[in-house]
């Protein structure tokens, strides 16, 4: 993959960061199924889940603690790729924006 010197660097997708993403929209699809209920009486996206309002609270605040949990695992992959990220941003300062660079003891 060819990265364009013309924009700031951005965070890599490594395979943990696509793992997690997939948990998150697993997360909003319980969220869509449980929500389906309570909109339609009914199951709305599965013919026969959720069946009762207990069911549907449950699809319901299941996907928004999976979801909650895989953006805080998403954050703390981005954090750990902080410092390369920290060093691409400053040659991409330094390449383009050289009035823009921090004093040399920062």
């Amino acid at each position: 993959m060819m990265i364009s010197p013309n924009r700031p660097p951005r965070p890599r997708l490594t395979a943990r960061i696509l793992a997690y993403a997939l948990a998150d929209v697993f997360g909003l699809a319980c969220v869509a199924i449980g929500a389906s209920w309570f909109a339609t009486g009914q199951g709305g996206l599965l013919p026969d889940f959720p069946t009762s309002a207990v069911e549907a609270v449950a699809c319901t605040a299941g996907g928004v603690a999976v979801m909650f949990w895989s953006v805080t695992r998403i954050l703390r992959e981005i954090a750990r790729q902080g410092p390369e990220m920290q060093a691409r941003y400053d040659a991409y300062i330094a390449a383009r924006h050289p009035e823009h660079r921090p004093p040399a003891g920062d």
